[in-house]
């Protein structure tokens, strides 16, 4: 399970005014932190946090690059949205994989193929 460094910038509430923060499930709260992919889905473990935010392959609708984030400019590095589904809401949960722009397109290239895969 090889661990990577990233940040967690949020998860909004997909079709709410312009955006809106789902707020259940520990998913409000932002930070620094390691991510990786399990073999149903991806994790991201926040720092001083003991629960991974888990995000299944089976819920994921879409995964998109940004450099917006609730209309706040990502200091030009870029975002991965990973769009999903919980419960009967569709969420977008924003991660930033490395302040590399390479890396973004390499990571959601990646999550496209397990996704593909388990699929």
């Amino acid at each position: 399970m090889n661990r990577k460094k990233g940040l967690y910038l949020d998860t909004e509430i997909v079709g709410k005014k312009w955006w809106k923060r789902y707020l259940k499930d520990k998913l409000f709260a932002r930070g620094n932190g390691k991510y990786w992919f399990g073999d149903n889905g991806f994790y991201f473990l926040r720092y001083l946090t003991s629960t991974p935010i888990y995000i299944p392959f089976s819920e994921v609708i879409e995964i998109q690059l940004g450099t917006k984030h609730a209309g706040r400019w990502a200091m030009g590095n870029l975002i991965v949205k990973i769009l999903w589904r919980k419960d009967d809401l569709v969420l977008s949960s924003e991660f930033l994989v490395s302040k590399n722009k390479e890396d973004a397109p390499v990571f959601k290239a990646e999550l496209e193929r397990r996704i593909q895969k388990r699929g």
